[in-house]
C-alpha cells in the first residue's frame, strides 16, 4: 500500500500548483479593474489575440528570389514537437497573419469570414488545428489571460436549484460588457484602464441570460448598479476545445439531419416546464458552435458545404457579429471564424448566384501544394523517419524522389526560358542552373499563378511509402524504386485523376524522376569509387602545380626525375572536360581557381580540393574514369567475381554506407542498378 502511495506521490509532484492557482483565480469586479490596469491586454478581442499569439513565437526574415518573406515560428508547432508544423507556405501564411494584424486594428476584416481554399490535402485544416491549438495554450499563458464572470446569490430572481446559488455567463463574456454601453466609454476613460499601448474598448451587450439576470437585480435593487455587481464573482478563463469553451468546430452533415440550432443553441424543454415559457433565456441552452466559440476561434470544416439556411448564420455572425438564438434577439459575438474549403466546392460557389453574399463577405486565401522539393521532403520526414520506423531502413533519396514526383505533378510546363519541367523543379528548389538566375525563377512564378493548386497531395505519396514499407520484397529496406513502382501502381485507380490525359502525364512524371534519381546515384558511385584520399589529394596537388605554372608561364619539377619540364597539358584538359570546360575557356577556369586559391591565402587559409565545388566534381570524375575499369564494375551483373575484384567491390560498398547513408542491402542494390547501367554500356 505504501509503495502504491508512492507512486501516486511521485504523479502528483509532477503538478504545476503554481500554475493551477493562476488558472482558477476568481475575484471580484473591483480586483478585476484593478487587473485591467495593470495589464489592459486582457481585454482584447478575438482577433487582437490571435494576431498576438501569432506574433509571440517570433518571426525569421529571409529572402526568396530577391523577394522578402517573413517566416512565423507559430507554424513550426514547436509545443508539439513540430507534429501540426507547416512547411514549404510562408506566403499564404504571411497573407494569413496580414488579415489578422487588420483585424485586431479594426480596419474591416474582422466583419469577414476567413477562407482557406485550396486543393484536397493542402494543410487548411492543419492550419485551422494549430490556430485552435494555439490559441488554447495561449490562454494558459501570463500574456493570453482572459477573464469571465459568474452570477452568485441569485435567490429571489428566480434561477432554480443549484443555479441560484452560482450561474455561469453561459458564453463566457468579457466581464466590462456588464458596465452598460451609454456610459461604458466615459467609466474607462476616467478610471484610466488604457495605457499608452494599448486602448482599452469593448463592444456588444451581455448575452440574453445574463442581462434577464442584470435586469432583474436591477429592479431589485432599484437601479443601483453598484449593488448588482456585488452578486459578480469574475474568474480566468480557460479557452478548451474538449471543453467547449472559446473555441468551436463545426462539420455540416447530411440535409436532413442539419438544424441551425447547432450553431446558436436550442431550447431546453426540461426548463419550460420550471419556468413556463420556451422564450425565457434560462430556458435555453447557450450550447451552439457560435456561443461556445465566443472569445476565440470556430471552425468551419468544408463551409461551402453549408446548407443556404446555415449561411444567414454566417453572414450574420462575420458582418455584424451578431448572431440570432431562437426566440431571442440578436446576440453579440467576438470570435474568429475561420473556414476551409476545396477547389471544387469553390467554383461551385462562383457559379452560385445565391451565395453572392457569402463571397462578398469572405477574404480568400489560396493554400496551395508545396511546389520546393525540399519542403516536401520535410513532410516526409515527419512521418518516416528512424524513430518512427524502427525495424525498417529506407535507403538514401527514397523520399527525396517521392518528393520530386508529387512537385512535378504541381507544375506547369514552362512556356519559355528553354527549360525542361526537372529544371524548372531544381530552380524552384534554389538549386544554381548555368545561365539561369533568381529574375528567371520570378518570371516563371509569374506566368503560372495557378501553379500548385492542382496536382497529387502529399496523402497520396504518404499512402504509397506506406504501402511500399509493409511490403516484405526488401529485406526489411525500401528504395526509390519500389515507392516509384506503387506511386505509378496507384495511379490505375486514383479517384481525383479526371481524365486519361492527366494520368498519362503523372506516368511522364515517374519516368523525369527515375532518370534523375539514375544521374544521382552514379554521381554516388562515381564518389564512392573515387573516395580514395591519398588517390585524389596526389591528382588535385598535380593538377595544382600544373595550371599554377601554366598562369605563370614556368615551369614544374618532374616527381621522377627531377627536371624542369612543361604543366601537363593532357592532365589538365583531362580533369576539365570533366565537367565541360571547352578549349577556349581553359585560361578562365585556370585563372578562377587561382584568384580562388589567392583569395584563401589572403584571409589565411588553406586551400583543400573539396572546398571549390566545380573542381571537387571534375577531380571525383576523372578519378572515376581512371579506377572504373580497375574495379569492373560490370563484373557485378556476373555471376562470377573473382576475390580481387570482390574486394574493391566490397571497399565500395563500404564506402556507400560511410558516406551516403547506406545499409548493406541498399548499398548492394544501387552497385547492382550502377553496374547493370555500365553493362549495358551507358557510361555517360
Amino acid at each position: 500500500m505504501g509503495d502504491a502511495q508512492s507512486l501516486v506521490g511521485k504523479i502528483a509532484a509532477m503538478q504545476d500548483y503554481a500554475l493551477y492557482r493562476d488558472l482558477s483565480w476568481e475575484g471580484s469586479f473591483e480586483e478585476y479593474l484593478g487587473l485591467i490596469r495593470k495589464q489592459p491586454q486582457v481585454t482584447r478581442n478575438a482577433f487582437q489575440r490571435a494576431y498576438d499569439m501569432i506574433i509571440r513565437y517570433g518571426t525569421e526574415e529571409y529572402t526568396d528570389n530577391k523577394k522578402k518573406l517573413v517566416r512565423y515560428n507559430f507554424f513550426k508547432d514547436e509545443l508539439n514537437s513540430g507534429q501540426d508544423a507547416i512547411y514549404g507556405l510562408d506566403i499564404p501564411l504571411m497573407r494569413l497573419v496580414h488579415v489578422l494584424k487588420a483585424a485586431a486594428e479594426g480596419y474591416g476584416p474582422e466583419k469577414r469570414v476567413i477562407l482557406l481554399h485550396g486543393p484536397v490535402g493542402s494543410s487548411k485544416s492543419t492550419i485551422a488545428r494549430l490556430m485552435k491549438k494555439g490559441i488554447e495554450h495561449y490562454s494558459m499563458s501570463t500574456d493570453g489571460a482572459l477573464y469571465t464572470f459568474d452570477w452568485v446569490n441569485l435567490d429571489g430572481v428566480g434561477m432554480a436549484g443549484p443555479e441560484s446559488g452560482r450561474f455561469k455567463c453561459p458564453m463566457h463574456e468579457e466581464p466590462l460588457r456588464l458596465i452598460p454601453p451609454t456610459w461604458r466609454d466615459r467609466a474607462i476613460k476616467e478610471l484610466e484602464l488604457s495605457n499608452p499601448t494599448f486602448h482599452v474598448r469593448v463592444d456588444g451587450d451581455l448575452d440574453p441570460a445574463c442581462r434577464f439576470i442584470f435586469n432583474k437585480l436591477m429592479e431589485r435593487y432599484g437601479g443601483d448598479w453598484g449593488k448588482v455587481m456585488q452578486h459578480i464573482r469574475v474568474r480566468r478563463l480557460v479557452l478548451s476545445e474538449k471543453d467547449r469553451i472559446g473555441i468551436g468546430t463545426f462539420q455540416p452533415k447530411d440535409e436532413k439531419n442539419q438544424d441551425s440550432t447547432e450553431l446558436t443553441g436550442d431550447i431546453n424543454y426540461r426548463k419550460i416546464a420550471e419556468y413556463g415559457s420556451d422564450s425565457d433565456p434560462r430556458a435555453f441552452n447557450f450550447d451552439g458552435e457560435f456561443n461556445i466559440s465566443n472569445r476565440g476561434v470556430v471552425e468551419f470544416i468544408e463551409v461551402l458545404k453549408l446548407d443556404v439556411a446555415f449561411l444567414y448564420d454566417l453572414l450574420g455572425a462575420s458582418q455584424e457579429h451578431k448572431i440570432k438564438p431562437k426566440k431571442f434577439a440578436q446576440t453579440d459575438i467576438d470570435e474568429v471564424i475561420l473556414g476551409h474549403t476545396n477547389e471544387a466546392e469553390y467554383k461551385k460557389l462562383l457559379s452560385n448566384e445565391f451565395m453572392e453574399a457569402l463571397r462578398d463577405r469572405t477574404i480568400k486565401i489560396d493554400i496551395p501544394y508545396i511546389t520546393k522539393v525540399s519542403e516536401e521532403i520535410r513532410i516526409y520526414e515527419k512521418d518516416f523517419n528512424r524513430d518512427k520506423i524502427r525495424g525498417k531502413h529506407i535507403a538514401p533519396h527514397t523520399l527525396e524522389v517521392a518528393a520530386m514526383w508529387a512537385v512535378l505533378t504541381r507544375l506547369e510546363d514552362p512556356k519559355k526560358h528553354n527549360l525542361s519541367l526537372v529544371q524548372k523543379m531544381k530552380l524552384y528548389d534554389g538549386k544554381v542552373l548555368p545561365g539561369y538566375t533568381q529574375d528567371t525563377v520570378k518570371e516563371l512564378r509569374k506566368e503560372a499563378p495557378r501553379e500548385g493548386m492542382e496536382g497529387i497531395s502529399p496523402r497520396y505519396v504518404q499512402d504509397k511509402i506506406s504501402n511500399a514499407l509493409v511490403n516484405d520484397i526488401g529485406e526489411g529496406t525500401i528504395n526509390p524504386f519500389m515507392v516509384l513502382s506503387e506511386l505509378e501502381k496507384g495511379l490505375r485507380h486514383h479517384s481525383l485523376i479526371s481524365s486519361d490525359e492527366q494520368r498519362k502525364r503523372y506516368g511522364e512524371c515517374i519516368g523525369m524522376v527515375k532518370r534523375e534519381y539514375e544521374e544521382i546515384v552514379k554521381n554516388e558511385v562515381q564518389r564512392a569509387i573515387s573516395a580514395d584520399e591519398d588517390a585524389i589529394q596526389k591528382l588535385a596537388a598535380n593538377y595544382i602545380d600544373s595550371i599554377k605554372a601554366y598562369t605563370l608561364k614556368e615551369k614544374v619539377k618532374d616527381r621522377f626525375t627531377r627536371e624542369d619540364v612543361e604543366p601537363d597539358e593532357r592532365l589538365m584538359r583531362s580533369i576539365e572536360e570533366k565537367i565541360d570546360i571547352p578549349e577556349n575557356r581553359k585560361d578562365d577556369f585556370r585563372r578562377e581557381i587561382m584568384n580562388y586559391i589567392g583569395a584563401l591565402a589572403v584571409d589565411g587559409k588553406k586551400f583543400e580540393w573539396h572546398t571549390n565545388d566545380r573542381l571537387r566534381r571534375a577531380l571525383e570524375l576523372k578519378l572515376f574514369e581512371d579506377q572504373k575499369d580497375a574495379i569492373k564494375l560490370q563484373t557485378l551483373v556476373s555471376s562470377v567475381i573473382d576475390k580481387e575484384t570482390q574486394e574493391k567491390i566490397d571497399i565500395i560498398k563500404t564506402r556507400m554506407i560511410k558516406y551516403f547513408g547506406y545499409n548493406e542491402v541498399s548499398a548492394r542494390d544501387v552497385l547492382d542498378y550502377v553496374a547493370s547501367i555500365y553493362a549495358r554500356g551507358d557510361t555517360k
